[in-house]
């Protein structure tokens, strides 16, 4: 069954789509195209959950042996330099924050500044299209296993 972005909810729909303009914005490095796109997924109620699942996806993907403190370093250090020439503002916390979030390791009561919505989703579409520069596959079928994945969760709580 091919899930497409008219079938999802309302609020779901919403989040695939800023997302996927913002991820696609990046991708170009689109500045012009990335506020506007960011702007509207900071708005978008629970975009940082379903972005947090896609990057973990990509993280299992692109590192199927697992993960050490080296491979996380290397995917932060490798994001930041790709995005200085054009994101000169980024901030090397609140990726590590959505990289640790994504692996669940990341505890926002042991951090003195916790990152808000605003920059989880000023970030969040930059670490996912570094991601999938190194996938070299579209998002639409992360995004898909996302939303699958949090409504298996919703389901069983």
């Amino acid at each position: 069954m091919i899930v497409t972005w008219r079938h999802l909810p309302a609020p779901a729909r919403e989040i695939a789509l800023a997302a996927s303009e913002a991820v696609a914005a990046a991708r170009d490095r689109d500045a012009g195209a990335y506020e506007p796109a960011v702007d509207r997924l900071a708005a978008a109620d629970r975009a940082g959950l379903v972005l947090g699942g896609v990057v973990r996806l990509l993280l299992e993907e692109t590192h199927p042996d697992g993960l050490d403190g080296d491979d996380v370093r290397q995917v932060l250090e490798g994001c930041v330099r790709n995005l200085a020439p054009w994101q000169a503002e980024v901030d090397p916390h609140v990726l590590l924050v959505l990289l640790a979030s994504s692996l669940g390791v990341y505890d926002p009561g042991d951090d003195d500044v916790p990152p808000g919505p605003a920059a989880i989703a000023r970030h969040a579409p930059l670490l996912v299209a570094h991601l999938l520069a190194v996938t070299g596959r579209p998002l639409e079928g992360y995004l898909t296993a996302a939303f699958a994945e949090v409504a298996r969760t919703e389901l069983h709580d």
